[in-house]
């Protein structure tokens, strides 16, 4: 069930209603309605893999009580293992396997001479939406009750709304339970301004999604799916819109998230802190996916040793995390190298320490222009459907200009929505706050016209969100 759908626009009321219905002192059965209400929106995309969801939430439920009731540290760390193995293992097959044995299968007959050696079955399975998502949080989980950061968590179907929790569930944020688990245990009582809140927040996210993102995306759609009709000059269009794309595409996501949850009574954490206004990739990896980013730190870096050792197991600590992080993202050679790209330029910044230096007026200006061409850069591998046509368009922007194609009626809308998200992410990033209005009303009047805009400007066709396919 996508949130811009109709459904879920009659689902998401529908359940605020049912759930605030329930008395107060039935905790146990408000948490129960809202597992019920995730399984149902999970089960809208494929109601047969809502068995994995299930499968893994049981597995990492087991260890983790196994890992807490163990004393022997051995038997902690098998535990553990089994955990991730079996979690780790289905993502695995879901979204790798394929491309594993097809690269077995290439390898193994350019070695030995074409058709000679028999390929490697693939499967062809269908990659359950949100799957990366759901078994990073459950194996954060694991990992946390292994280190003693949290108690592993006894009713089943409190950790099972952990995992499934239906407004973070297919696109994050990946929290953690130490933040999120203790908030089912809390009573929720319905609150007017945090009704408005949360309201804003969604319509911020359905304009940045319908408006900014479709928009964007049909015109990057047009050059990516024709580009030998196309000349330089579309092509570095396409390239300076994308990025917007998939910010507007995924923080619109978060922001909805976010927003409903905040509706009920949760707080998730903030995913996005304007990524584009950085002025390193560094910063840039602190406020973009902060979820991941932080995910990646704290359960793959910091393991790895982070930067106790030196500078050159930092260095190579910075590039195996950000080549995990391509991995996360898709099973293909243009994530690879587009976390490998992130890796390197993160490694450069470290060398000539970049991060301590910090930047103010012009020279900050320049940074974050620079940044924003570097992670275009590498947003090129991002979208590309293979690394020859990564090149090709990369390319082509110096050797063959020309004037863009362009539609009138899409590039006025885009510029609008642009202006728009500059003029509300700078509010932001210089902490300009007053206020001339009530709040309330404020929120009443932000949420009406986002809407109207939305309305009047957005691509209303329920396009699927980019992060569904990891």
């Amino acid at each position: 069930m996508l949130f811009n759908s109709l459904q879920f626009l009659a689902f998401f009321p529908t359940i605020c209603l049912v759930y605030f219905c329930i008395p107060q002192a039935w905790l146990r059965l408000r948490n129960l309605f809202l597992l019920a209400a995730s399984y149902v929106f999970y089960m809208g995309w494929q109601p047969a893999y809502a068995l994995w969801l299930l499968g893994g939430t049981l597995v990492t439920y087991l260890s983790a009580l196994a890992i807490e009731s163990s004393h022997r540290p051995r038997l902690r760390l098998t535990a553990l293992c089994v955990g991730i193995l079996l979690n780790g293992g289905a993502l695995f097959l879901f979204k790798y396997y394929d491309f594993v044995a097809g690269m077995l299968t290439t390898a193994l007959q350019s070695c030995t001479g074409a058709d000679v050696f028999p390929s490697f079955p693939t499967l062809g399975w269908l990659l359950p939406v949100g799957i990366s998502f759901y078994t990073f949080q459950a194996l954060g989980y694991c990992v946390d009750v292994y280190r003693g950061r949290t108690r592993a968590e006894r009713d089943f179907f409190t950790y099972a709304l952990f995992v499934a929790f239906f407004p973070q569930l297919v696109a994050g944020p990946i929290e953690r339970s130490t933040h999120l688990l203790p908030q089912f245990r809390r009573v929720h009582r319905f609150d007017a301004d945090r009704l408005l809140t949360g309201l804003r927040l969604m319509a911020w996210g359905y304009f940045l999604k319908l408006v900014l993102a479709d928009r964007c995306g049909v015109y990057v759609d047009i050059i990516w799916n024709n580009m030998d009709y196309h000349n330089g000059g579309s092509y570095l269009l396409a390239g300076l819109l994308f990025p917007f794309q998939v910010y507007g595409d995924f923080a619109g996501y978060s922001f909805i998230a976010v927003g409903a949850a905040r509706v009920m009574g949760f707080r998730l954490m903030q995913n996005f802190r304007r990524p584009y206004f950085s002025s390193s990739v560094g910063e840039f990896w602190h406020r973009w996916h902060c979820s991941l980013s932080t995910w990646l730190r704290d359960y793959v870096y910091i393991p790895l040793g982070g930067s106790r050792h030196g500078q050159r197991r930092t260095l190579r600590n910075l590039l195996l995390t950000f080549v995990l992080s391509g991995l996360w993202h898709g099973a293909g050679w243009t994530f690879i190298l587009w976390g490998c790209l992130h890796g390197v330029l993160l490694c450069g910044e470290r060398v000539m320490g970049v991060r301590g230096r910090p930047a103010a007026g012009p020279v900050r200006a320049g940074r974050v222009m620079l940044t924003f061409v570097l992670v275009s850069v590498a947003w090129v591998l991002f979208r590309a459907p293979s690394l020859s046509d990564a090149f090709s368009l990369l390319y082509g922007i110096f050797a063959h200009p020309g004037i863009p194609y362009h539609e009138l009626g899409t590039f006025i809308a885009i510029a609008l929505a642009l202006v728009l998200l500059f003029c509300q992410e700078l509010q932001r990033e210089t902490g300009y706050r007053r206020q001339y209005l009530p709040r309330w009303l404020s929120s009443c009047l932000s949420v009406s016209f986002l809407s109207a805009y939305t309305l009047l400007c957005g691509v209303l066709s329920s396009n699927q969100f980019i992060y569904f396919q990891f």
